[in-house]
């Protein structure tokens, strides 16, 4: 489950439009919006080396942020948007949505795979196939899980893996309905083209109707 919720600090920008995000950005600060949860929107600034280390680190989008801000109460945020520049790739402007604790929100969550020395259809050759790396769950904000575990122990060649085995957090639940495939063991290269080889081979075995007549 996820740890305690990390801080993000920033600035309120007191100006808006072109100018003021222009203005943040020489300032070494990246233009930012917060929104929802009955108030009014709060525009801010983010300190640009903060964000982009917190950017590199990966799961922004996926991360619950307790959001301080000088003047105001502290409030749970997740981002919905960044924006970059199309030429450097530089965030150039985030927004961010507020979350009560008991909200539900739609995320990707990445999937981990354990225990692959002890799959016997891999130590036979088989190959583990991540059909889902990520899955999209309706989660609680305050809820939300770092990763979905997936136990490869046991596991043999031609098995699949699929959403109901995994043990997913109370109020947590997948955006589709059906019991869908996460990963699944499929034989080595080698073998399927021997198995194909051997199905063509069995197929010109059988006689064609002019062959069976002549018999």
């Amino acid at each position: 489950m996820a740890g305690e919720i990390p801080d993000l600090v920033a600035l309120e920008r007191t100006g808006t439009g072109k100018g003021a995000a222009r203005q943040a950005r020489r300032d070494h600060l990246v233009p930012g919006i917060v929104f929802g949860g009955d108030v009014d929107p709060l525009p801010i600034n983010l300190p640009f080396n903060e964000l982009i280390k917190r950017l590199r680190a990966g799961r922004f989008k996926a991360t619950l942020f307790n959001l301080k801000v000088e003047g105001h109460e502290d409030v749970r945020v997740i981002c919905r948007d960044v924006q970059r520049d199309i030429v450097k790739d530089l965030p150039t402007h985030v927004d961010f949505m507020r979350l009560r604790r008991t909200s539900k929100i739609n995320l990707f969550i990445p999937v981990e795979f354990i225990n692959e020395e002890e799959a016997p259809g891999l130590k036979k050759g088989g190959v583990m196939n991540a059909v889902r790396p990520e899955v999209e769950l309706v989660v609680t904000a305050g809820d939300i899980p770092e990763k979905l575990v997936v136990d490869l122990a046991g596991l043999e060649i031609g098995d699949t893996v699929t959403i109901s085995a995994i043990d997913l957090p109370k109020g947590t639940k997948p955006t589709i309905d059906r019991d869908f495939v996460i990963a699944n063991i499929s034989a080595p290269s080698g073998l399927r083209a021997a198995d194909d080889e051997e199905d063509e081979v069995d197929a010109d075995d059988v006689p064609s109707t002019e062959q069976a007549a002549d018999a």
